[in-house]
């Protein structure tokens, strides 16, 4: 018996085929998060559905991060993956800083207790109003366009300050491999490098201070290769931009794009590649801009795995020779597990009888939400141990995106429950 085996009981059929499942513990038959029993969980959470998330896990993957990564680069958690003020909290003695993309995770950074000099704001769109909390907060601006620009000019004169603001650069050059690219192209995001010299020298002449660039390529990233290559060409161009700059370069956020796995066939991101390349990347960032804290900035690949969101099956049915497991969660609460969320083709994630976690799979089941609607299809044709009302099912892979990127007011159901243990 392997040593994963005696210290959780015998994989299940879904753990053996994927990796994803193979670091959560077992006892008694379930699941445990966090070292608590998932049936235990379900009655402190009051309810189901519920989304757990294993505090020890993010501690262990920024520690994982910290050990791969240069010292000299400041690590940033980026609040969209998500904005429970709990796991915000707890990230926040965890990392160097955050970044926000509105004016509600601004607040809960600040209510977590992060210092506002390492609070990057980005995102195309900000208010009057936000741009006003934010300047007042003093965090760092991170200018997405020349009207952008010249609106947080105007409300710094209002209020008599000069806030820290960098540029958003669209760069041009894509992601190789990125499941979803930000920049490279036209795009809402940043102003195109091309431009960016213009808008340093009108910079110049207004109240704002600078203090470096956010330049971003993409998201969701398996491959160490062009996470690399991407690095590069980030610090290349913001070298090349820093000669145009009106005050050196104190703030560089090369972005993040650090993926996951999340289907059979993915392979997790080879971090020690990513972060050897890096060591060289900064020396060069400390030559030549010896002024810039270089920032790696993260979400999903910080919480996605430490999540899991549970459900409770209702119901089961057979119709026409397929079985259905019909369950009290759904799109309306994980819509990304329904392959609604920006996903080309439809795949599972990872999923599994949370409450009959090393028994083995015995049927061939989908497991659907509560909503009256076809596409509320939590996993398609899985093999998974037999289940029957009242036991839980386990969504793997649901630290980042889930709760918070989800349509829970859709047909009026309950909201589900949110736990970090």
């Amino acid at each position: 018996m392997s040593e994963l085996e005696a210290r959780r009981g015998p994989l299940t059929a879904s753990a053996a085929v994927h990796p994803a499942l193979q670091p959560w513990e077992a006892a008694g038959g379930e699941l445990r998060i966090g070292g608590q029993p998932v049936s235990a969980l379900a009655r402190r959470a009051g309810r189901t559905p519920f989304y757990a998330y294993d505090r020890a896990k993010i501690a262990q993957r920024v520690a994982h991060l910290r050990n791969a990564l240069p010292p000299s680069v400041h690590l940033h958690y980026a609040i969209k993956a998500n904005p429970m003020p709990a796991v915000i909290a707890e990230l926040a003695r965890l990392v160097d800083g955050v970044d926000v993309a509105s004016g509600l995770e601004l607040q809960a950074a600040l209510d977590a207790g992060v210092n506002p000099a390492h609070v990057g704001f980005a995102g195309p769109g900000k208010t009057d109003a936000e741009l006003t909390q934010a300047i007042a907060a003093g965090i760092v601006i991170e200018l997405e366009s020349v009207g952008e620009m010249r609106r947080a000019a105007a409300i710094a004169r209002a209020q008599g300050v000069r806030p820290s603001v960098a540029v958003r650069v669209n760069p041009d050059f894509r992601l190789k491999g990125a499941g979803m690219h930000m920049a490279g192209g036209p795009s809402a995001f940043g102003v195109d490098a091309e431009a960016v010299p213009d808008l340093l020298a009108e910079l110049a002449g207004l109240s704002l201070t600078f203090v470096g660039f956010h330049i971003f390529a993409g998201s969701q990233n398996l491959n160490a290769e062009s996470l690399v290559q991407a690095e590069a060409a980030i610090v290349d161009l913001a070298i090349r931009l820093a000669e145009h700059a009106p005050a050196p370069v104190r703030h560089l956020n090369i972005g993040g794009g650090f993926g996951v796995p999340y289907f059979p066939k993915d392979v997790s991101l080879d971090l020690a590649a990513v972060g050897q390349a890096l060591h060289p990347l900064a020396e060069r960032v400390a030559h030549a801009l010896p002024e810039a804290r270089l920032v790696i900035e993260l979400g999903r690949y910080l919480v996605a795995e430490a999540g899991v969101y549970l459900t409770r099956v209702i119901d089961r049915k057979v119709s026409r020779g397929q079985t259905y497991l019909v369950t009290d969660g759904g799109l309306h609460h994980h819509l990304a597990a329904t392959g609604n969320f920006g996903q080309g083709i439809r795949r599972n994630f990872p999923v599994a009888v949370a409450t009959r976690f090393d028994a083995p799979a015995t049927e061939t089941v989908s497991v659907v939400g509560c909503l009256c609607t076809p596409i509320d299809l939590l996993a398609d044709k899985v093999t998974l141990p037999y289940a029957e009302p009242g036991d839980l099912i386990a969504i793997f892979q649901s630290g980042a995106y889930g709760f918070s990127a989800s349509p829970r007011d859709f047909l009026s159901h309950p909201q589900p429950a949110q736990l970090l243990v």
